[in-house]
């Protein structure tokens, strides 16, 4: 499984978590550096990049232990590079207790951009919903 925590995720944290699911583990490693390096430690932060055997994609397991990774009782924001990557998102999403798949989205921006915002978001303590919104904004 290719699903790394950035940060250990805190079972209290107050601030929103951020999910990055790349097809590439280098993308999704270097884009969740890139979001620690701007918001430092106080956002729950978890990636996943590659397929089960290591190459190219994404897999639903590696997903769901990401998004479990970075849990926060205040959501978690996925972000993802490309379709497959979401459709395998939304997969695992369905596989969560339904009190928690409502409080993940998966969001419609730019990978590292839209995250890194969101994090930024994120770490003010906004909701789930602001956190997306703003990410969503940067969309074309």
């Amino acid at each position: 499984m290719n699903a790394r925590a950035a940060q250990p995720a805190s079972p209290s944290s107050a601030n929103v978590g951020i999910v990055i699911v790349s097809h590439s583990p280098l993308v999704a490693k270097g884009a969740a550096d890139m979001v620690r390096q701007m918001v430092g430690d106080c956002v729950p932060l978890a990636w996943t990049g590659g397929n089960a055997e290591g190459g190219l994609g994404t897999h639903v397991a590696g997903i769901a232990a990401a998004i479990e990774a970075a849990w926060s009782e205040a959501g978690v924001a996925v972000f993802v590079d490309l379709g497959g990557a979401e459709t395998n998102s939304e997969m695992a999403v369905e596989r969560l207790d339904p009190a928690r798949a409502a409080r993940v989205a998966i969001c419609n921006a730019p990978l590292v951009e839209g995250a890194v915002v969101a994090a930024a978001e994120a770490s003010g303590g906004s909701s789930l919903a602001k956190v997306v919104a703003t990410a969503e904004e940067l969309a074309p």
